[in-house]
């Protein structure tokens, strides 16, 4: 009898605050297969928007028995648990390693490949920007997620410049986490709505007046295609899209991938920015 299930989501986890680490851990394996039991008891949040909260300490946490190196950083094979003592599937999502350190970070991205790489911003050695960027020059198959307390403008849009596929708070709720690690794999784009809509603000006060904008960016899509990428300025997901345009959810996939493409965007995150910079979509609207 052939396995059907689908390999685990791999993540990688750094955070200069073991106590940070381990919040995170829980959250994940509430949302994994395995851990369905602890999603239903488990605290409402990661970490508070000081750092704290619940589950974590401060920046300066305390030690990791399990950590090692100058971050703490630990590596956990490949992640395939296989099948439980009670017969239960392997997880969803598996952490492979964490650190606290930047640097460290780099190194085993590139030893472990992760799916997803999540961060916080303030690191030792390299930030959490200097991560996601250099994880993104080196061309790596990893995405990376910032989990952070700091949530000022140039924080975000360094985030993004860098090259990160999300930015989320430290008190988000687990099943906000959990989304924004799978949409992240998969290729998607995710902001936290309230720093969302701050920023499009921001990107809103500084384009030029529409007639004095170029559209000549958008001239290689379709008609349909301009319609998906209006959806996808107002936040709309996938699915939305779908019912909207009365379409397949797999015909949507398509048609971002088609736009992304012809317009030689990296995601879904400048894709909403370009549609704002050249008018197709105006803030309000």
């Amino acid at each position: 009898m052939s396995d059907s299930r689908a390999r685990p989501l791999r993540v990688l986890l750094v955070d200069p605050a073991p106590m940070h680490r381990s919040g995170l851990r829980m959250v994940l394996a509430a949302g994994s297969g395995t851990g369905r039991d602890r999603a239903r008891s488990g605290r409402a949040e990661v970490g508070g928007p000081d750092g704290g909260g619940p589950l974590g300490g401060g920046p300066d946490g305390g030690g990791d028995t399990a950590g090692r190196g100058a971050g703490g950083g630990r590596a956990d094979g490949d992640g395939w648990a296989g099948d439980g003592a009670d017969g239960s599937l392997a997880p969803e999502i598996v952490v492979v390693g964490e650190t606290g350190d930047g640097a460290e970070a780099v190194e085993l991205a590139r030893r472990l490949l992760p799916d997803v790489l999540i961060t916080e911003i303030p690191l030792p050695r390299l930030d959490g920007h200097a991560v996601a960027r250099a994880v993104t020059q080196a061309g790596l198959p990893v995405r990376v997620l910032i989990l952070t307390a700091h949530d000022s403008d140039e924080e975000v849009l360094g985030a993004i410049t860098a090259g990160a596929g999300g930015f989320l708070r430290k008190d988000a709720p687990p099943g906000e986490v959990i989304a924004a690690v799978r949409a992240v794999a998969a290729g998607g784009a995710v902001i936290t709505p309230m720093v969302l809509a701050r920023i499009l603000a921001r990107v809103a006060e500084a384009l030029p007046a529409p007639e004095t904008t170029t559209t000549s960016k958008l001239d290689a899509l379709t008609d349909r295609e301009r319609e998906v990428l209006v959806h996808l300025a107002r936040g709309h997901s996938n699915a939305e899209i779908a019912v909207a345009l009365q379409v397949s959810e797999t015909t949507i996939k398509t048609h971002v991938g088609h736009v992304l493409t012809k317009l030689r965007l990296r995601d879904r995150t400048q894709a909403v920015v370009l549609a704002y910079e050249t008018g197709l979509v105006k803030p309000g609207s």
